[in-house]
């Protein structure tokens, strides 16, 4: 995980989404950069003035935006005495994406040149990361995307959990995880009773990660609420668990979104660092 991207909205809670990032960078020796974002607006072009709509956000508003969320990053990054990356200089550096403010959409595709993407939590609460820019980050980057809690975690990747329910996301999750679990302490692959697809079995998984030299177990936990996202939460903060690797959207978003589901309940609650992959 040599490259980090960290796309950056002046909110209340930047600070704990780049505080993972730094973790992850101080590990792998990363280069961390930041892109300022902003919603997908529609393009609007007035016929008439009388009649035309205004763009939400003027070119000027977009300036100054964009100009807050590079100050944030870059105060936060000498805080943290981070250099500036320079030509010809590897190690531990941050970087700063010069094209003014983006859209999800750009975030999307330009984080297909990254390692891995770091977002915050998106709890629908107010100052918090939108799900639209982690929905974009997750669907169309084709790279692992790391959810940061709103309280930045002591540790972070020494026991990692895998909720495990055989589906194909969850085994894109394993692989763009793979350099963490090189270095964790403990490995736990986790199921729940009567949760998932057909697929191969947990001790299966496990098996697979021992041929990797990792040191991987894998236990049952029952689900008699039938409430998955839960109960993952509670069975991995009582193995302290410290980065939780989970497919994201096994089921689809309208499902989700009407019936709810493991992947929606805990990028809303979770409250350590999660891997996810579609």
């Amino acid at each position: 995980m040599k490259s980090i991207l960290v796309p950056i909205e002046d909110h209340g809670v930047v600070e704990p989404q780049l505080e993972a990032a730094l973790q992850l960078g101080r590990v792998f020796d990363s280069y961390i950069e930041g892109i300022a974002i902003t919603p997908d607006y529609p393009v609007v072009l007035p016929v008439d003035i009388a009649i035309g709509v205004p763009s939400p956000i003027t070119p000027e508003n977009r300036i100054e935006m964009a100009r807050a969320c590079r100050e944030r990053f870059e105060a936060f990054m000498t805080m943290k005495q981070v250099s500036r990356s320079t030509a010809g200089v590897t190690g531990l550096s941050s970087g700063w994406r010069q094209d003014g403010l983006m859209e999800d959409a750009f975030l999307g595709a330009y984080g297909r040149v990254f390692d891995l993407v770091v977002v915050g939590r998106p709890d629908g609460s107010n100052g918090q990361t939108r799900l639209s820019t982690v929905e974009a980050a997750l669907f169309e980057t084709g790279r692992p995307v790391l959810i940061a809690p709103t309280t930045a975690p002591r540790t972070l990747g020494e026991t990692v959990v895998i909720a495990w329910n055989r589906s194909t996301e969850t085994a894109r999750a394993v692989l763009g995880s793979m350099p963490l679990l090189r270095k964790a302490r403990r490995i736990v692959v986790l199921e729940l009773d009567d949760w998932g697809v057909p697929g191969p079995s947990g001790s299966e998984l496990a098996r697979s990660l021992r041929m990797h030299d990792l040191s991987a177990e894998a236990i049952t936990a029952p689900d008699p609420s039938n409430r998955p996202g839960e109960t993952i939460l509670k069975e991995a903060a009582a193995l302290g668990c410290d980065l939780l690797v989970k497919g994201a959207y096994t089921q689809s978003r309208l499902r989700q979104m009407f019936f709810g589901g493991a992947t929606s309940h805990i990028l809303s609650n979770t409250t350590m660092p999660v891997l996810m992959a579609h």
